[in-house]
């Protein structure tokens, strides 16, 4: 959401950076309002694939963040890339008790000066300095209760745990569910564990930042700032396009963090011994009768960098991060042990059902009903802090697509009136309609009363809070919190009179499915030419018959890229042609009209009787069916540049090897094989999500086919060469 006004009333709205860091922060030194010396130093990332890459792996047992927008659409998200481990300082929140604690010996030396200036806010009712148990510096205190008889535009003004962000602001990682409690309070109906964290923040002083679209960065004031901006410069700058470390070092009454080690405790991960056991000593939330979530819980064997590197490879999103939220010890534990707390995830705001097509998605009436309340009560939200006239829909649903789900959008901007900031913003956001519902309190109310157990960073949000006092955060939705052992995914849907209850539960096992997919099935190997035998690759002698299609040749280029010799012949070629070439295998290429149009069936015949191998795609999958007998259909709705999810059986089969259990591929057919005629001799090893039969292979012979395109932009490239080398290598006679 903008958080910034108009210098006046006849100003152009301020341009929009969608969260990129746009330039880096100019190197120098510099002091704060709060009278620290600022040492600031920029350089560039020489490989910043394998910086980020050794970043996320040291999050498996360091403490620290990384944010990652792998998803663009125009005019609402960027892709960039920002992280960081071992911070100087950690701020954690439990109710209105808090402690701020060094992590290590560069944080001690900001204790101080954080002392101070939370002293002076209002808000906090008591704070002391003190020692853990392994002797770090940490601040403990609580915040006062809101005053009475405020007027409800006041509201976000109260005392709260968000009061302390204010004065220290630059601070990165994740709000619970629980913390809008502070803002709209309720009647408590859940049990929960005494100083469980409803926030964790960081304060880092050395970022890695990647901007893939670089922006010009524009004027920003320095209002009530403790610490310099690590993302945003507060100065003008030209556009640039690059990666960038940046680094800084703190001085103040009479003590620096220059030289000292940027460290901190490290706790690997350590999964469960004993899969039995722990399936016994954890219960997973039910499901009830209004469908508000649903709590899935699966042991976790693998480090949650391999997750996050899952869903970042399978499901790119607006807002993907991986957080290392260290041991939940309570925020009056001390420094006791225990095991680091994970939240990985990959969050749009807001999601739909699966639909089959984007027609049907707008023809929804419940869809539109349910995105309309949803943009009345934010339009509400930012009313309550905006400038009156400045809230507008700017967007009116908007499809943005994703691996699995379809997403609706309706973009909705406020500009904020004098006497409120980013965190009002937040605050009146908290929580999105999206996870609670309509009337907010009401909704927010009966939640509590009617889920078996507490949300905790589900439904919050991550981000951060700059040091300009801008604030980007993405909701805590898609989200795989790791403790213990155990990987816990939530999920819920949005209730109206007229929900279906069985499509709302369907729903949230699908907006669960691509979380609990990355928890559960491991990448496979990389599929690469160099797992191609030397031999088979040298000696493949492929024949592509042409059946005038606009992708024969693209298919080629695939087949020639598993080291076969290919030669392509246009349909109704003289057998001498095939008997010259000595092909080891065939592929029947794509193409339009039906089998009958280019006498499939005599080329079938003509490769069987040489004993040459058959692969088939798209028309060569319909063609074999109808050869040996089957029939075929005419889908409703023609499935032409369309991209699909195809699973495989439990007999894959051998073109398959390698491939994982699901995946997206590109569709261009209007006809597919008809089950109720589907030839017994023919495998099915494939198929989409509704039934549609996707892969075959003969029982006896080798033959195999696809329906999809192995060859299309839509189907990954390796896994489309893949299956072109499983046809060479695996279909013999």
């Amino acid at each position: 959401m903008p958080t910034k006004r108009p210098h006046d009333t006849n100003a152009e709205p301020p341009s929009r950076n969608l969260g990129a860091p746009r330039v880096p922060t100019s190197p120098g030194r510099y002091v704060t309002g709060g009278g620290i010396t600022v040492d600031s130093s920029v350089t560039p990332l020489g490989d910043q694939r394998a910086e980020i890459d050794a970043l996320v792996s040291r999050l498996d047992s360091e403490r620290g963040c990384m944010f990652e927008s792998s998803y663009e659409f125009p005019g609402r998200y960027a892709r960039w890339t920002m992280g960081f481990v071992n911070p100087p300082l950690c701020f954690e929140a439990s109710g209105r008790t808090f402690a701020i604690e060094a992590l290590n010996a560069r944080g001690e030396v900001l204790v101080a000066p954080v002392h101070e200036a939370l002293s002076r806010c209002d808000a906090v009712e008591a704070i002391s300095l003190s020692q853990t148990e392994a002797g770090a510096a940490v601040l403990r205190g609580s915040v006062k209760p809101p005053a009475a008889g405020f007027a409800e535009e006041q509201r976000s003004r109260q005392h709260s745990i968000f009061s302390l962000a204010e004065p220290m602001l630059g601070l990165y990682g994740a709000f619970g569910y629980d913390l809008t409690f502070q803002f709209e309070p309720i009647r408590p109906a859940q049990s929960r564990v005494a100083g469980a964290r409803d926030l964790l923040l960081y304060l880092p002083d050395e970022l890695l930042v990647v901007d893939i679209h670089t922006r010009g960065a524009t004027a920003r004031p320095a209002s009530r700032r403790l610490l310099p901006d690590p993302s945003l410069d507060a100065r003008p700058g030209p556009p640039s396009v690059g990666a960038w470390r940046l680094t800084y070092d703190f001085t103040v009454g009479g003590r620096s963090s220059a030289g000292l080690p940027r460290s901190g405790l490290a706790l690997p991960y350590v999964p469960l011994p004993e899969v039995a056991r722990a399936k016994k000593e954890f219960e997973v939330g039910n499901l009830f009768e209004v469908v508000l979530s649903q709590n899935f819980a699966e042991p976790c064997p693998d480090p949650p960098s391999a997750i996050f590197r899952r869903l970042r490879s399978r499901n790119p999103s607006p807002y993907g991060f991986l957080i290392n939220l260290g041991p939940d010890r309570g925020v009056d534990g001390g420094g006791g042990g225990g095991q680091p707390e994970y939240l990985v995830g990959a969050s749009p705001e807001m999601f739909v059902r699966d639909a089959k097509n984007i027609q049907t998605i707008l023809a929804d009436k419940k869809e539109e009903s349910e995105l309309t309340m949803c943009t009345d009560v934010d339009r509400n939200d930012k009313s309550r802090i905006c400038e009156a006239g400045s809230v507008t829909v700017i967007g009116r649903r908007q499809i943005e697509m994703y691996s699995r789900l379809i997403h609706t959008v309706d973009h909705v901007e406020g500009y904020l009136r004098d006497g409120f900031d980013a965190m009002d913003a937040f605050l009146a956001h908290t929580w999105a309609v999206t996870v609670t519902g309509a009337p907010k309190p009401w909704a927010i109310q009966f939640v509590e009363d009617h889920e078996e157990s507490p949300r905790h960073w589900y439904g919050g949000a991550v981000g951060c809070i700059g040091f300009d006092g801008c604030l980007n955060t993405g909701l805590t939705l898609r989200t795989v919190r790791i403790a213990g052992g155990f990987a816990q995914v939530r999920a819920g849907a949005t209730l109206l009179y007229d929900s279906e209850p069985a499509a709302e539960e369907k729903e949230t096992e699908l907006k669960a499915s691509a979380m609990r997919d990355a928890v559960l099935r491991p990448d496979p190997p990389p599929a690469s030419l160099a797992r191609i035998p030397a031999a088979a690759s040298s000696s493949a002698r492929v024949v592509l018959v042409d059946h005038q299609d606009s992708f024969v040749h693209t298919l080629a280029n695939y087949l020639r890229q598993t080291g076969a010799l290919v030669t392509t012949l246009r349909f109704g070629f003289e057998p001498a042609q095939l008997d010259a070439l000595q092909p080891t295998l065939a592929v029947l290429s794509p193409g339009p009209g039906k089998p009958a149009d280019f006498d499939l069936s005599r080329t079938i015949e003509l490769m069987l009787g040489r004993k040459v191998p058959l692969f088939g795609v798209c028309l060569g999958l319909q063609g074999m069916v109808e050869h040996f007998g089957g029939s075929l259909g005419v889908l409703s709705y023609p499935q032409h540049g369309k991209p699909g999810s195809v699973r495989l059986t439990a007999a894959p089969g051998d073109i398959f090897a390698g491939c994982p259990a699901e995946f997206q591929v590109g569709r261009y057919h209007s006809l597919y094989s008809q089950r109720e005629s589907h030839p017994a001799c023919l495998r099915i090893t494939a198929e989409t999500t509704d039934g549609v039969i996707m892969g075959i292979q003969h029982a006896e012979l080798p033959l195999a086919a696809v329906q999809f395109h192995p060859e299309s932009i839509l189907t990954r490239s390796d896994l489309g060469v893949q299956m072109l080398v499983n046809a060479a290598n695996k279909l013999r006679f």
